[in-house]
């Protein structure tokens, strides 16, 4: 995974040539933001979600079609009542407040994750906002809640039993036509903020050619900039896919 490079000032007038199709943020530090502030945590997490719009702005100006964002796992459960009550929340104050403008921008707005567990007027609000905002392209938001990668290929297993598929017939395709993610293009860039170097079960099977992009900086601080440095060094990456870049000689 690789750090932020210190570039010093980069200029957004540098084009970007080679813009990732799909990308994906894991938005840790929520918490560490809000505590060296003398905040509850519940704070950090409102100021992510606020942090969100900007972003989701920012990556359809770049021309990222596809934008997932990694905002409570399948493993957040274990967290304290009350941060895991202000997380749900949030996720109702988004989908409450936010969805018109969304709509109004031309975002599609998808659920990736498991259903159960979650409150049915959750569940309620996430299928209405999916609908009213089926028909948009200019960029899609997935946020990932209730999720992880390895649930994710759980239940894609099931699906695929449940379908009667024989075993000669489970591809790779097959695989990822039954995963949350259906029908989408893989992530090409996966950053994670706050400065952790793993993947933390986000994406697992999706993000096995993925680049990453790893910085220090917290969530709620990562900017419409930071995003522009992340997409400069992605466009600076050789991609192989396990493949030679050149014949060897």
């Amino acid at each position: 995974m690789a750090v932020a490079p210190d570039v010093g000032v980069v200029s957004e007038e540098a084009a970007l040539v080679k813009v990732p199709q799909h990308v994906a943020i894991i938005m840790d530090g929520n918490g560490r933001w809000a505590q060296r502030r003398g905040l509850p945590r519940a704070a950090g997490h409102r100021a992510g979600t606020e942090k969100l719009r900007e972003i989701v702005e920012a990556a359809a100006d770049y021309g990222v079609g596809t934008l997932t964002v990694f905002a409570f796992s399948t493993e957040n459960w274990s967290r304290p009542t009350l941060e895991v009550q202000a997380l749900l929340q949030l996720l109702r104050h988004v989908l409450d407040v936010e969805v018109a403008s969304l709509h109004a921008n031309g975002v599609r707005l998808r659920h990736v994750g498991r259903e159960d567990g979650l409150p049915r007027e959750l569940v309620n609000r996430i299928r209405s906002a999916e609908r009213v905002t089926a028909n948009n392209t200019h960029i899609q938001l997935n946020i990932a809640f209730n999720y992880g990668g390895r649930a994710d290929l759980v239940d894609a297993v099931k699906r695929i039993i449940a379908e009667g598929l024989a075993p000669e017939q489970v591809t790779e395709q097959v695989i990822s036509d039954h995963l949350y993610t259906a029908g989408q293009p893989d992530p090409d860039l996966v950053i994670r903020t706050a400065g952790e170097m793993r993947l933390s079960n986000f994406l697992v099977w999706q993000a096995a050619y993925a680049e990453y992009y790893s910085t220090p900086t917290l969530w709620p601080d990562f900017d419409r900039h930071e995003l522009y440095r992340a997409l400069l060094a992605y466009q600076e990456r050789d991609r192989r896919f396990g493949k030679l870049s050149q014949p060897s000689l």
